[in-house]
């Protein structure tokens, strides 16, 4: 099992009480390295290089956001209601880090087909093609689906994001891209407010709202259903994960009860579908998460399923 980080992920700041804070990746590093079950080969994230990222983003809008970059203090990208993605003096490297873990990935997954785990933040899937939102600046599993596609002629990847809120970047990015199915379970509504199950793209996006208060049971039988089973159908080459641990009960941003080991359960789901039709070739990018004893135990039982 390789885990791609940064301590550079580490230097984001976005103020006081934000729930987007350094302690959620200190939380996860610190479980991830107690693990005894197997082997976990730490590996250092590069910065992305700006031609990759505007494989995605165009590159007056990377330009645009590190020039906002302010020396000391924060800066705000959106407007209200939404004022919560910041910028920092040590944003570039932090972003550039993130993506890079993820091109770094998708070179060893083309190597050995060894799974691998990006531990990164800032997180990536509500950064839309030029908009920053919802703490995200650069859309990484974005970047990294279309590197493979570039590099390696891959025909289909699969996204699959099971995030408590919707990843409307990486949907609007691929919503008329017939090479990519991006599967999202999410509560609904819930920021950003998009997810709904009549929005289907060219035929390849497959999104499955979920009640607020819904347990783990009741989430896996959607997720067989509205996730894996269009998912089997697209038979992907390869599939990335966007991994947010934010539907947990303990999570104080959403309103879904699963419990840790659901995690295990619906990483292994995914692992199952990946054997079948993509030589079990999995990249997992962590995305949201707030609670550090609800990441601390998710965070274990998802790299259990990812090895297993």
């Amino acid at each position: 099992m390789i885990v791609y980080t940064h301590k550079d992920c580490l230097l984001k700041d976005n103020g006081i009480n934000h729930p987007e804070r350094k302690e959620r990746l200190e939380n996860i590093l610190s479980s991830i390295k107690k693990i005894k079950d197997f082997e976990i080969n730490f590996k250092v994230a590069p910065l992305a290089k700006e031609e990759v990222i505007s494989l995605v983003h165009p590159k007056k809008y990377i330009e645009k956001i590190f020039f906002n970059i302010p020396k000391t203090g924060l800066v705000g990208v959106e407007k209200e209601p939404y004022a919560d993605t910041m910028l920092c003096s040590n944003s570039k490297n932090a972003i550039l880090r993130s993506c890079g873990a993820g091109i770094a990935a998708a070179d060893d997954l083309m190597l050995t087909n060894e799974r691998i785990f990006c531990a990164i933040r800032p997180p990536g899937h509500h950064a839309e093609t030029t908009k920053a939102m919802g703490f995200c600046f650069v859309n990484n599993v974005a970047v990294t689906a279309k590197y493979l596609q570039k590099k390696y002629n891959i025909k289909k990847i699969a996204i699959i994001d099971f995030d408590v809120h919707h990843g409307n970047g990486t949907q609007e990015v691929f919503y008329n891209d017939k090479t990519v199915a991006y599967a999202s379970s999410h509560e609904f509504p819930l920021f950003p407010g998009t997810g709904s199950s009549d929005e289907k793209g060219v035929g390849n996006i497959f999104n499955a709202p979920l009640k607020s208060g819904m347990r783990g049971k009741e989430f896996l039988s959607i997720f067989d259903q509205k996730i894996l089973k269009p998912i089997d159908k697209f038979k992907p080459e390869i599939i990335l994960i966007s991994a947010g641990f934010d539907a947990h009960t303990r999570d104080p941003l959403a309103s879904l009860n699963l419990e840790s080991k659901d995690f295990y359960d619906v990483t292994k789901k995914i692992v199952d579908l990946a054997n079948i039709h993509s030589k079990g070739r999995v990249i997992s990018f962590l995305e949201g998460g707030y609670d550090l004893t609800a990441l601390s135990e998710s965070i274990r039982h998802h790299l259990l399923a990812l090895k297993n």
